[in-house]
């Protein structure tokens, strides 16, 4: 799969170069996402989501009669990587950002793109942050932080209602505003939380994290963090301890990098995340293209981006052309079909109609909603 991202990129690279003087011959789709370091597992499900639906657009005809072209980009879920990624994108003369993953970077490079007058549209960015700063350009496929963190303090109210709970976070903006907002919403409905402390990303023992969780005596552990092996191995750690905890985190856990780190300590973990919509009849083919073709499971981000890509693409369409301006009022006067179902965006750039969060948990056959 990685060899066919290539060739595409490479294909679609050669074909900009074979046509330097004409303007405007094709339109341009970056992607800007973590393709190193410790988020890769999630921005390889943005990537190929997003690099799918380009395709599949292209062999449909394009968009209004014009190929599509696709740079992508690797921020490493890093602030200044992430600006210097978005230099290139504005560089590249892209119509439209798919992207960035992380919220943290996202947050930086959108003023880079809003200056450029270019579209960006973040399948997977959920801090409220993102989009409350007023940026008319600037859209996301996937819900709000705000509504995650209510749909995981509800769960733990009415599962775990005598339970003693401990909420950890890594520190970054996303880990921290979603356990923050966990906490607000405990809190709100009498439940005070027994540990709320911030761990170290990136490390290879939780030894001393686990060591605060045992000593406030917490029954429940609430974990968020970017990284996919964070959680996994603070699971997988916390088991090996305190085999009876029950571990709960967020949707940067929506995929099989999380089970292939946390081992047999996977099952009977929580997350919050997006209804399933491999589920959807609007995404049977896609999904079946994906499995088939690629032999890829389109898990996590990755139909939200292909829905990202789908949205924007339907929304030239109505607009007549891609400038900026006019395809972000196309968005948000317009409902579009895509495989996440039915959707639209708000005056803020957040999406509307479709249900934003639900619980899921691990077993060993993987994961499913819980019902």
């Amino acid at each position: 799969m990685k060899n066919m991202i290539l060739s595409v990129y490479l294909a679609g690279a050669a074909s900009f170069l074979c046509l330097p003087h004409i303007a405007h011959a094709e339109f341009v789709v970056g992607i800007a996402g973590p393709l190193s370091g410790n988020v890769a597992f999630n921005g390889e499900q943005q990537d190929l989501g997003a690099q799918r639906a380009v395709s599949d657009l292209n062999e449909a005809g394009g968009v209004l009669g014009q190929k599509v072209k696709v740079v992508s980009v690797d921020d490493a879920c890093d602030v200044e990587q992430a600006k210097a990624a978005a230099a290139r994108l504005v560089a590249e003369k892209v119509n439209v950002v798919i992207g960035h993953l992380c919220s943290r970077t996202t947050i930086a490079a959108s003023l880079i793109y809003d200056s450029a007058g270019i579209l960006q549209i973040s399948p997977a960015s959920t801090n409220p942050t993102v989009t409350e700063r007023g940026l008319q350009r600037l859209f996301r496929t996937i819900g709000r932080d705000d509504d995650q963190a209510a749909v995981a303090a509800k769960f733990i109210l009415d599962s775990f209602p005598d339970d003693k709970i401990a909420l950890l976070h890594d520190g970054n903006i996303y880990g921290k505003g979603l356990v923050e907002g966990v906490r607000r919403e405990l809190e709100n409905a009498g439940k005070i939380p027994d540990l709320f402390i911030q761990f170290k990303p990136n490390q290879k023992s939780y030894v001393d994290t686990i060591e605060d969780v045992t000593a406030a005596g917490a029954d429940v552990v609430y974990a968020v963090s970017n990284a996919v092996n964070d959680a996994a191995l603070l699971t997988r750690q916390l088991k090996a301890k305190l085999s009876g905890a029950t571990m709960i985190s967020a949707d940067s856990m929506a995929g099989d990098g999380f089970s292939l780190i946390a081992g047999e300590a996977a099952a009977g973990t929580y997350f919050t995340f997006g209804p399933d919509a491999r589920k959807l009849p609007s995404a049977s083919q896609v999904v079946e293209r994906f499995r088939d073709e690629d032999a890829y499971e389109p898990e996590g981000y990755t139909l939200y981006s292909y829905a990202a890509v789908q949205a924007w693409a339907k929304a030239v369409e109505i607009a007549g052309g891609a400038e900026g301006a006019d395809v972000a009022g196309a968005l948000r006067a317009n409902t579009f079909e895509t495989v996440i179902g039915e959707i639209g965006f708000d005056i803020k750039g957040d999406i509307s109609g479709i249900s934003n969060f639900v619980m899921y948990v691990w077993s060993n056959d993987g994961y499913a909603e819980v019902r």
